[in-house]
């Protein structure tokens, strides 16, 4: 899955819209947990339902992993579910990895050898040499942690050196330096859109993928205009706020009519 056909689907569907399969066991309709595996077949029905509706999909791996070999096992029917029955989907390992060369290398492997995703995000604090393994899978993304929308990013990302330039602007202009660079993407948070036009002179033509629309209360309409390009460079994720709309037996239906909601908006945009 390349840029261009990420690029032709946002065009086709008229949607930049990424869900967030942020699911949550102690969330999901009680009717479900009668199920052998209940988050896949929450997971599944969301899926069929939002499909027509988003171009990306985006397990976060705590979800999953925190149940052990079953949860792991979830998360490859999941993901093997989609890029089965939806292959022009992008598949992201919301994981946000990030250790020394060896150790990045075996990540890569879990996630770009062992499964279809198409992207991973990663913490970039180690620098060069723990984000490369990841790049050496040809035409797979690495999604950089760049400015942040949870209240902790005030800690470091916008720390300030003595020539005023801010931490999270260092990461982006440093990994531009990097092989492979065309294959980067980074996320910034919506609740920080207003930073989005200074983020684009650093970065005028790659994709960022922008949680914190929704649940956390940042602005779609100011996203896009702040930070969309000509080939639209924006992945805008939605979770809690599409996959948890319903609670009962609609709860898909439910999900469904907000994720189009989104996508009739970002339509306007497009």
């Amino acid at each position: 899955m390349n840029i261009s056909k990420l690029i032709s689907e946002i065009k086709r569907k008229q949607s930049f819209l990424c869900i967030g399969l942020d699911s949550d066991i102690n969330k999901i309709p009680e009717f479900l947990k009668q199920k052998e595996d209940p988050v896949f077949e929450f997971n599944k029905a969301i899926v069929d339902a939002t499909a027509e509706y988003t171009v990306a999909y985006k397990p976060n791996i705590a979800f999953y992993e925190c149940y052990g070999a079953k949860g792991w096992l979830t998360l490859e029917k999941t993901v093997n579910y989609i890029k089965e029955k939806f292959p022009e989907i992008f598949l992201i390992a919301d994981a946000k990895r990030g250790d020394i060369g060896n150790t990045s290398k075996m990540y890569a492997d879990a996630f770009f050898g062992r499964m279809p995703f198409d992207a991973i995000t990663v913490a970039p604090y180690m620098g060069e040499d723990s984000v490369s393994p990841f790049l050496s899978y040809k035409e797979k993304h690495v999604i950089l942690l760049a400015l942040t929308s949870n209240q902790g990013a005030f800690d470091f990302q916008l720390f300030e050196n003595s020539e005023g330039e801010l931490l999270f602007e260092k990461v982006l202009r440093k990994s531009q330096e990097w092989p492979d660079n065309d294959r980067l993407m980074y996320v910034v948070g919506a609740t920080k859109a207003e930073m989005l036009s200074d983020i684009r002179k650093i970065l005028p033509n790659q994709f960022l993928l922008v949680p914190g629309v929704g649940a956390q209360g940042g602005s779609l309409e100011e996203v896009a205009k702040y930070g969309m390009i000509n080939d639209c460079g924006l992945l805008v994720n939605s979770s809690r706020g599409i996959i948890f709309a319903g609670k009962d037996h609609d709860f898909a239906e439910q999900a469904a009519i907000k994720a189009k909601e989104l996508q009739q908006q970002m339509s306007t945009y497009l």
